[in-house]
């Protein structure tokens, strides 16, 4: 009788002991107070729910519920009936209404001012104010709960090896259903480096960025002491050096501002520019060298617009006008490529001037580990009729040089990337970054998968074969971690089945978008302060960013404007709408026609 009574008063000392919060009682995004050891009261504020936990709906609140369609039923009708989208797209007061609604009903998930960040589960001045953090859109697990992902699950989580080895590693190249080519992969790496900047010196839950947001510190440096070393300092322009009558990065002799290159690489090699990561591949030096042209030409035009600027002035406004063009490829090409809809994304900050809105914005962590798409690298990367194993690739800007800018970006437009959702799909060589996002997830105390759906207004799924959409692997994940509310956040995304013919699953998507669009649309220059002609330097800046597309950038910077997108093209595909594929000078391509026909392909 002794053994089963010390096991009883073990569990009793263990019940008591627990935080009371740790079982998420509060609801539809209710707040958990504790109130001494084994007690807590939900804040429903502003919620739209009251009761005990949160469960009981306003009488508005349960008409928006019961009159709202479910995720899935809206991504339906967004990726269906093109002829009536057309339609909408071309009616500007309708196609403004919804733009305007998607912008909103987005952004109003991401809390703003910040809440919270890996040490504070609460809220708190430190939380709000120190900006070396990354911001926390969930609290952390308490450290005194019974199980790592609060009351559910298994007392340990399985071995993250185990993990990425049986669901996450790749077989068999799987390719996109939607078609997403290389060009969308090394955008994606290249542009999100300005913001996903983990100190690993302090931890995951810290950030070296000081923007948190679309900044181009990936272009011109966090610091202003790595600005000034990349700047020319005349005429607002950046240092680069011309190689057989093309203009590249310069070198690190040059610029002195240091970049992560290893012992092997020649001096001549050592491309320098505002990401000290980004010699690591030829892709991300690709999109390195055309910002940096395209910022000198932005210098060039504004040059001759305002004779009577100096170099600071030249600088500064070329970077407010690069912000733009980016912000407007990302809505327009990139995020509109990923949803699959009909319905045309349409970047227009006016939408917004008249809404409650915060033009300010800190990066996540979930957001910086939703993020990590590695399943779209291929198996290996073709350039012309050369084909590069990663071990050739990385460190290799001769591949950049060799090739010329206007080769890679025709092959890369045409060499389809991986699908990420459906599981087993990420290269054996980047299989320690997969690890690495699940053991730092853990080091931050995420929650789980169905508490993240749940925060986003999502149903949460009742089963693993829910999830995965299939058996086998579901029984292996159930027998791992016992209880689907135990699941965690960064596998799930990665084995959650795919929406019908999508690159993503549904709640890669519906976390993803609200972070994407708050940190795109509450950037400065989207505030009514700011989006006016005299910010970029009069109606000819703001007609570049205006009329910025990820094809323009290639036109206005390589030669022969090869035809580009970010999903898979062919030769048939150029020859339809009478893309030259010649060395034809830059400007003797329309960019403007050149969409225009796009479009009308389309």
């Amino acid at each position: 009788m002794i053994v089963p009574c010390v096991v009883l008063f073990s569990l009793l000392a263990l019940s008591q002991s627990a935080n009371p919060c740790c079982s998420n009682p509060c609801q539809n995004r209710g707040v958990c107070v504790t109130k001494g050891f084994d007690q807590y009261e939900c804040d429903c504020t502003r919620t739209g729910f009251y009761g005990e936990n949160c469960t009981t709906p306003e009488l508005l609140t349960w008409l928006k519920i019961t009159l709202k369609p479910a995720p899935a039923t809206v991504h339906y009708i967004l990726t269906h009936f093109r002829g009536v989208w057309n339609i909408i797209n071309n009616i500007p007061f309708l196609h403004n209404a919804i733009m305007r609604y998607v912008l909103m009903s987005r952004s109003h998930l991401i809390e703003s001012p910040p809440t919270y960040n890996g040490h504070y589960g609460y809220k708190s001045w430190e939380a709000y104010s120190n900006l070396s953090y990354y911001t926390r859109t969930l609290p952390p697990v308490p450290h005194d709960c019974p199980t790592p992902m609060g009351v559910k699950g298994k007392k340990e989580l399985p071995d993250s090896n185990i993990i990425v080895e049986k669901f996450l590693l790749r077989r068999k190249f799987i390719p996109d259903p939607q078609g997403t080519n290389v060009m969308f992969t090394f955008f994606a790496q290249h542009f999100t480096h300005q913001f996903f900047k983990t100190d690993h010196h302090k931890g995951p839950a810290f950030t070296k960025g000081l923007g948190h947001g679309v900044d181009l510190s990936h272009i011109y440096g966090e610091t202003l002491d790595r600005q000034l070393k990349l700047r020319l300092l005349k005429d607002g322009k950046l240092k680069y050096q011309m190689i057989d009558g093309e203009m590249y990065p310069p070198t690190v002799k040059e610029t002195q501002a240091e970049m992560m290159y290893p012992p092997h690489v020649p001096e001549h090699l050592k491309f320098s520019v505002g990401q000290e990561v980004f010699g690591l591949v030829p892709g991300l030096m690709m999109y390195a060298t055309l910002w940096l042209r395209e910022h000198n030409r932005v210098c060039n035009i504004l040059k001759a617009e305002h004779p009577e600027w100096d170099d600071e002035q030249l600088f500064q406004t070329a970077r407010l006008i690069l912000i733009g063009e980016t912000i407007k490829i990302v809505i327009e090409d990139y995020v509109q490529h990923l949803s699959g809809y009909h319905f045309k994304l349409k970047f227009d900050p006016e939408l917004l001037f008249s809404q409650r809105f915060q033009y300010q914005n800190r990066i996540a962590a979930e957001f910086n580990t939703l993020y990590h798409w590695h399943p779209l690298l291929p198996d290996t990367f073709q350039i012309q009729d050369q084909e590069y194993t990663f071990q050739q690739f990385i460190y290799n800007n001769s591949i950049v040089l060799e090739h010329g800018l206007s080769h890679m970006v025709k092959s890369f437009s045409k060499q389809r990337a991986g699908r990420v959702a459906g599981g087993r799909n990420v290269p054996a060589a980047v299989l320690k970054v997969a690890k690495a996002s699940i053991d730092q997830s853990r080091e931050m105390r995420y929650q789980s998968l169905n508490d993240y759906r749940k925060h986003f207004l999502l149903k949460p799924f009742k089963s693993f074969e829910e999830l995965t959409g299939e058996k086998e692997m579901a029984a292996e994940l159930e027998e791992l971690y016992g209880d689907i509310d135990a699941m965690e956040l960064y596998p799930a995304l990665l084995v959650e089945k795919p929406r019908p013919g999508a690159i993503f699953g549904e709640t890669m998507i519906e976390l993803g978008a609200p972070f994407s669009l708050k940190g795109l649309m509450g950037n400065a220059i989207c505030s009514p302060e700011y989006w006016k002609p005299s910010t970029f330097g009069g109606q000819v800046g703001f007609d570049i960013v205006n009329t910025a597309s990820i094809q323009s950038l290639i036109c206005n910077n390589v030669k022969g404007c090869p035809f580009t997108a970010f999903h898979v093209i062919n030769r048939e595909t150029a020859a339809t709408i009478n893309i030259s594929t010649s060395n034809t000078a830059i400007e003797e391509i329309n960019p403007a026609v050149l969409l225009k026909e796009r479009s009308a392909e389309l």
